[in-house]
């Protein structure tokens, strides 16, 4: 399984990740997302990082 980082210097904490997969990602109260898992169903993670609109989503 890919690792899955936010850069939190990039991150504006739109919530785009967490409205396409809530089972990774949340926007912490300082409004930076953050990875709480890795299940997106029937997403891939390499797509919704690629939607990303700062590109703060990594995946290696």
């Amino acid at each position: 399984m890919a690792k899955i980082t936010v850069d939190a210097s990039l991150c504006t904490g739109c919530g785009l990740c967490v409205s396409l997969c809530p089972g990774a990602f949340e926007v912490g109260d300082d409004n930076i997302a953050k990875v709480i898992g890795a299940d997106c169903g029937d997403q891939n993670v390499n797509d919704i990082a690629s939607q990303c609109p700062v590109e703060a989503i990594k995946v290696g």
